[in-house]
């Protein structure tokens, strides 16, 4: 599934690249792929209704439309699965690592994004890409077996 502003790069049984542009639906566009992936890569683990599922799906949407208010343009979406994870990164052209604005108050209409990235995800980050950043994160979709 890829549109005008959302197109398939490089792809293979455990990565999927897409190339993003501006343009209506984006966000929405990035959720729809993540959950094909999720279903493709992990089963009924991966399927909507799964609260894995549900909080990677939420926090691409977080990332893609952070991505285009402070980050410049997002121009990469990356998909990964290894070891019962998905691995999500979106790359913009700012170089500037996301930051919290002061602490977390639920009360506010916006500012929730970096709070959700810490409460939902099992691990997230920023690296620098090129002139930019990727900002990323992992959900683990399949449980991993207790350590004795």
């Amino acid at each position: 599934m890829t549109s005008r502003n959302v197109r398939l790069g490089q792809s293979t049984d455990r990565t999927r690249r897409y190339a993003l542009t501006e343009g209506a639906g984006v966000a929405r566009k990035c959720r729809d792929l993540t959950q094909q992936a999720l279903s493709d890569w992990f089963g009924a683990a991966g399927r909507p209704g799964r609260i894995a599922a549900g909080d990677a799906l939420l926090l691409v949407s977080e990332l893609v439309t952070n991505a285009f208010a402070h980050g410049g343009a997002p121009y990469e979406l990356r998909l990964d699965r290894a070891d019962g994870r998905l691995w999500v990164q979106v790359s913009d052209t700012s170089p500037v690592p996301p930051r919290p604005h002061g602490p977390h108050h639920a009360d506010r209409a916006s500012g929730h994004g970096l709070y959700l990235m810490e409460r939902l995800s099992a691990a997230w980050g920023s690296v620098p890409r090129g002139g930019g950043k990727a900002v990323w994160f992992a959900v683990e979709v399949l449980p991993r077996a207790r350590q004795s």
